[in-house]
């Protein structure tokens, strides 16, 4: 108890004394008394004080105290050398290690101009006192990096030359230069103040201090380093120092340092010396004199021998950093980076990218552009931007809409009203009074007083699933020719399916329409090399007949039933022939020999169990092969697919197993880019053969058994050029869109000729956007042949060493169209193939075609419930390469056709959904098939829906975009999710006929209660929703909202998903109305249509980061529930705005009082969008696709030897792992 005491008052004493002392001290300057002695006295206490406790450190800088004004102050008046001494070291002191509050605090109270003055001061003694300029060199070296101005303010006090000059006189003086080197450091940061002390010899200055390996001063020799690095920055200075031949100086002694640090003490010196090369190589002269001098090869080699070492990956990542840079920039190995294919507009637009893909000159995208990268704006004056630690703030906010008159909704029709009647026949609900209808019920019910609800709400999860041996169906064949032995050697089966003649019925089967596929148990022999083609014959135009009616389950039996094996091969006919008349559709090479020849004489009926069909579950109901081919027939392409994938042909359903996120292998970036390097340094080991050309279809298709063949010729596919690079290395070249020049991310191809146990390589070295989820746990998806004839017929996930990085791939930016990029990046990923010559098919997320669209319509038409369901499919318009681009209506059958019922069906609320605008974003289909199937349910929530609303949905809103493998544009080459302000009738028919649908509902005072646009994200993670708010706009710019009044029940629908649907992540939603997003569907429809509830939802391609999901890559299974979770809370939506209609309990209505509040808070963080419809994202890890995939190790901040683990680190690669439902 007593040393309590003690201690307590001993603590007050002090505290009591260091203000007495700086009282005393503030009297001093107050009277302006010559008492040298007693401030000399008080101002020794004050430091002894400081340095013992760090109490009166922090009493000293704390709040209110005038600790540091008084010091200051003093230091300022004094003229005695021991006060100023004594207060310098004070003040170095309160400005130690880890006090960066406290200089902060100095820089405020105005420390900077002080010591400066002082500076000048003391450099007016002759000679100047060695003690006074090292501690205000010490000083000014802590206090200048916390100072935004320290640069200007050294260039006005002349404190530059001061400092340079007192370096020239002492080189050597170690003690002296120390600190003034720290200081040039601090002013080089400036770059006005790095392009003065250049021109008067400072860099020169710098090599006469570092130099090769030495035990000696190499806290000196790391100093000038960082100060060197940090002034050839500039590049008036980085070409003064290419020009005296500095540059193979650094990389001499850096060899020198690599080779004689053995123990490795020296990184940071190491590390300096990499940080300088980087820094001159910033310009083209620099790369240029670095590549002269072998500075590749050098830092390559130097780099490999550190791998061994993982304490010095700071030195590999920065090598890597180098290189890349300085990696020769090339131009794709391509005729033309404008599209393979050319589809003549029938309006060429007077502006805009198509306007100028037009006007560029044919040469124009031959050219590299060899500019500095990173400094396109700075000029040779390198003028200094004062405020540029302020624009920043500003940065954000930029693309953030600030009028408010603009943000204000204005419903405008846009169109005269005699315009919009041409869109009355597409709502037939609102005049049709179903008297010819054979209803269920006859009898009028009361509207609203007895409706009770039919039970709870039960949708769909992903956590449901069904094991796909459980469940087969049965495909429709007519005979089966087993091949002979003879035969079997020599190719493998194939299907014939040709259409029938009017007579019967165009989708029943003949003899010849279908030859079988083998046994599974064929797949043990040996697989035939000499692959041949399916034939799918079609008639001629004037032939055919088809007709929309899908044939049923009973049918398929009926027609089996009649049909046998027979042993003869006479009627098949050979692959290359031509059976019919007409256009022909061919299905991909066919990985599978012949049945067993033992087997040949046994008569056998038709079924799964005995052919290599794939076994599917009842999910796979919808996909019905036959009428997925006669759909592709009748489809229009630009490059006239004549080719079916068999991904598309044999369909798709979950793997019965959860699939993780990637986890990420150590370095795995820095290894591809090392082994890009490689083909720099060692070009002999570079094959660089030509294996597949869209340009040049006679390309020479390569014969050896060890090269993979690849195709794309087939619809949504989207491969162009694939260069075999080395043996197992592949560098593959993605199209553009059609009229377009650029986005390049979608890719869907065929690979074939495979051999097991050997990894292959696959680099897509095109790519535009500046980060991927790649980078984060994704991984592409693969379909094997072999495996979907075995019963497994399902995309998965796959590849290891996967990585997203810029590449030395470039194009002009005008050849760009004026995009900001100037660099390509690269998708790479390892894969190893199960099955030798199988037939796997990659995409960069779950294909989703025009074709299987139209399929899956016709399916859903032809199996509903029409005395229950109301479903209608209409074609909205004709595509510009005439295709149709369906609109479907679903709601519920009126209960009968009497009055009140017709009238309770014609006022349903609309909600109007459409999605896949942007081709590539194929989960938006997958989600919007989920909405599709559960609408059409017989789920007792699914018909409380259809009778709570009529839904308007546009399933696909770019048709030819999807066809022709585009990634984001039509054929226009055009965004169209950028034309819903001013669409063109002509170039953008599906926009504008959309438009003309909402703008008519406007126009009748049928408002939707809902719009909603399904979209994917390529680079976030989880499922979320934009949406639009004057409030949170005007919020996030900083102005005033509080007083702006606005109903914040577009937040409900949001906050439902997020407690329903466990993909959607509120966190991650935005309402804020962007300056670049004002011509999309969301902002237009709110702001010109006058939707309050306006959505865009957005689909991870990637997977989860919370909730149920967490940890996982999504799947077809997630995506689809994720749409019928949508409809599920548009239902509880429904009961939450009209809660009378319903008889529920009071508290599913809480969520209502959650939602609506008074204040301008925003709950949601605001996504500022930079580029497309995607925002930054920001990851726990940041793996930049501009940098290596790791950060620095966090080294000490001083010039100490650094004694790092000689221990190496095992590093392997992380396996894929699956966790199998029981």
């Amino acid at each position: 108890m007593n040393k309590i005491k003690m201690a307590t008052e001993k603590s007050v004493t002090n505290n009591s004394r260091i203000v007495s002392l700086l009282a005393q001290l503030e009297k001093i300057n107050a009277e302006c008394l010559v008492d040298a002695d007693t401030a000399r006295y008080v101002t020794s206490k004050i430091l002894h004080l400081t340095q013992s406790q760090e109490k009166i450190r922090k009493e000293m800088t704390a709040k209110g105290s005038t600790g540091i004004e008084v010091i200051l102050s003093t230091l300022e008046n004094t003229r005695d050398f021991q006060t100023t001494v004594n207060i310098l070291n004070i003040l170095l002191e309160l400005v130690a290690v880890g006090s960066s509050r406290r200089t902060s605090i100095l820089v405020s109270r105005g420390g900077t101009q002080i010591l400066l003055h002082l500076l000048v001061n003391v450099s007016k003694e002759s000679p100047p006192n060695e003690d006074l300029m090292v501690l205000l060199h010490s000083l000014l070296a802590k206090v200048g990096p916390k100072d935004r101005k320290f640069g200007v303010k050294a260039r006005i006090s002349g404190a530059l030359n001061i400092t340079l000059n007192i370096v020239k006189q002492n080189l050597q003086n170690q003690r002296l230069i120390l600190p003034c080197l720290q200081v040039l450091r601090v002013y080089s940061s400036n770059s006005v103040n790095a392009v003065s002390l250049g021109k008067n010899g400072v860099v020169e200055l710098i090599f006469k201090i570092i130099g090769p390996f030495s035990k000696r001063n190499t806290g000196l020799m790391k100093v000038a380093l960082d100060t060197l690095a940090a002034l050839l920055k500039s590049k008036t200075n980085a070409r003064r120092a290419v020009d005296r031949g500095y540059v193979q100086m650094l990389l001499t002694i850096y060899v020198d340092w690599h080779r004689h640090d053995s123990r490795h003490r020296h990184m940071l010196i190491r590390k300096g010396i990499l940080q300088s090369i980087k820094s001159v190589t910033n310009i083209k002269l620099g790369r240029k004199a670095f590549l002269d001098v072998n500075g590749m090869k050098i830092l390559y080699n130097t780099s490999q021998e550190c791998l061994a070492v993982r304490t010095l990956d700071p030195l590999v990542n920065t090598s890597s950093l180098i290189m890349r840079k300085c990696y020769p920039k090339n131009r794709l190995p391509l005729p033309t980076i404008k599209s393979a294919f050319h589809f003549q507009l029938p309006v060429i637009p007077v502006s805009g990218p198509v306007y100028q893909l037009y006007s560029l000159p044919p040469e124009v995208d031959d050219v590299v552009d060899e500019s500095d990268d990173n400094d396109d704006t700075e000029t040779e004056s390198e003028i200094e931007n004062d405020n540029e630690d302020d624009s920043d703030q500003h940065f954000k906010n930029d693309d953030i809409e600030t009028d408010i008159n603009k943000l204000k909704p204005k419903q405008e029709l846009g169109r005269p009203f005699e315009d919009l009647l041409m869109y009355e026949q597409f709502f037939p609900e609102l005049t049709e009074d179903f008297q010819e209808c054979d209803l269920v019920s006859k009898e009028p019910k009361p509207l609203s007083t007895n409706i009770t609800q039919g039970g709870p709400i039960v949708v769909p999860t992903a956590g449901v699933e069904q094991s796909p041996a459980n469940h087969g169906i049965e495909i429709p064949v007519k005979e089966s020719y087993p091949l002979q032995t003879e035969d079997c050697k020599k190719r493998p089966m194939f299907l014939g399916l040709v259409k029938n003649d009017n007579s019967m019925d165009t989708l029943q089967l003949q003899g010849d329409q279908m030859n079988l596929l083998p046994s599974c148990q064929c797949l043990n022999h040996e697989i035939i090399k000499d692959f041949d083609r399916i034939s799918l014959q079609n008639t001629s135009k004037n032939e055919q007949s088809y007709t929309t009616r899908a044939m049923t389950k009973k049918e398929c039996k009926t027609s089996l039933s009649e049909n046998t094996c027979n042993k003869s091969c006479q009627h098949v006919s050979s692959c290359g022939g031509v059976l019919f008349e007409g256009r022909s559709v061919q299905l991909g090479t066919l990985c599978c020999s012949g049945p067993d020849p033992e087997e040949e004489d046994i008569s056998c009926s038709v079924s799964v169990g005995d052919q290599a069909v794939p076994e599917v579950p009842d999910t796979l109901q919808l996909h019905d092969p036959e009428l997925y081919i006669e759909i592709v027939k009748n489809t229009n392409s630009v490059p006239e697919y004549s080719e079916v994938a068999y991904p598309d042909y044999f369909g798709h359903i979950p793997p019965p197993y959860k699939e993780p996120i990637l986890e990420r292998p150590y370095g795995v970036q820095r290894t591809k880019i090392n082994q890009d390097i490689e083909r720099l340094i060692h070009p002999n080991d570079i094959i660089d053969r030509v294996v597949y050309d869209l340009d040049n279809i006679s390309y020479p298709v390569p014969d050896e058994g060890d090269v993979l063949k690849f195709n794309s010729r087939f619809e949504s596919g989207n491969l162009r050029k694939v260069i075999q690079i080395r043996k197992n290395e592949y560098d593959l070249i993605l199209n553009s869109d059609i009229n377009s020049n650029h986005y390049h991310q979608w890719f869907y191809f065929e690979v074939s000729g495979m051999r097991t146990s050997i990894a292959y390589r696959f680099n897509i070295i095109n790519c535009e956007k500046t980060n991927s989820q790649f980078n984060y746990g994704m991984q592409p998806l693969m379909y094997s042949v072999q495996e979907a004839l075995s019963g497994r017929p399902w995309w998965i996930r796959v590849g290891t060493d996967i990585c997203y990085y810029k590449n030395h791939f470039s194009r002009s930016s005008i050849a760009a169209g004026g995009q900001k990029g100037k660099s390509y990046y690269t998708i790479t990923f390892t894969i190893t193939f199960q099955h030798k010559d199988d037939v796997c098919y990659f995409a960069y997320h779950y294909p989703y075609t025009y074709s299987a669209l139209m399929m899956h319509l016709q399916k859903l038409e032809s199996t509903h419930n029409p005395q229950q369901i109301y479903f209608r499919q209409d074609t909205l318009c004709e595509t510009l390469s005439g295709n149709s681009c369906p609109i479907v209506t679903v709601t519920a059958m009126p209960e009968s056709n009497y009055y009140e019922h017709i009238c309770q069906f014609r006022n349903r609320p609309y909600i109007f959904l459409s999605a896949r605008v942007h081709p590539g974003e194929t989960n938006a289909s997958w989600v919007m098939k989920g909405t599709l199937e559960y609408l059409m349910s017989n789920n007792p929530s699914a018909q409380s829906l259809r009778e709570s609303y009529i839904f308007k949905i546009v399933p696909m809103l770019n048709p030819d975009g999807v066809i022709n493998g585009n990634h984001r544009c039509s054929l226009s080459g055009e965004d169209l999710n950028r034309q819903w302000q001013n669409p063109n009738a002509d170039l953008h028919p599906t926009i504008y006929h959309a438009k003309g649908l909402l703008q008519y509902l406007a126009a009748i005072k049928r408002l939707p209660l809902v719009f909603c646009d399904y979209h994917g994200h390529s680079r976030k993670k989880n499922v979320f929703m934009y949406g639009c708010s004057i409030k949170e706009t005007m919020w996030h710019t900083s102005a005033s909202s509080c007083d702006l009044a606005e109903d914040l029940s577009y937040r409900t629908l949001p906050k439902i998903l997020s407690q329903t649907a466990p993909a959607f992540c509120m966190s991650s939603c935005s309402f804020v109305v962007e300056k670049s997003k004002e011509s999309t569907a969301r902002v237009v429809v709110w702001r010109e249509i006058g939707v309050q509830r306006s959505y865009t939802m957005e689909s991870t391609l990637c997977g989860c980061d919370q909730g149920k999901y967490k940890g996982l890559q999504i799947g077809t299974r997630e995506l689809e529930e994720m749409g019928a979770k949508f409809c599920s809370g548009l239902l509880r939506l429904k009961r939450l705005t009209s809660p009378l209609e319903y008889n529920l309990p009071s508290t599913l209505f809480d969520i209502e009082n959650e939602l609506i509040e008074s204040s301008c808070k925003v709950t949601s963080p605001t996504t500022y969008v930079l580029e497309e419809d995607e925002p930054r994202f920001l990851e726990e890890v940041d793996y930049s696709a501009e940098s290596n995939d790791e950060p620095d190790v966090d080294l000490a901040n001083n010039a100490a030897d650094y004694e790092p683990s000689l221990q190496e680190d095992g590093l392997s690669d992380s396996e894929i792992t699956r966790t199998h439902l029981p």
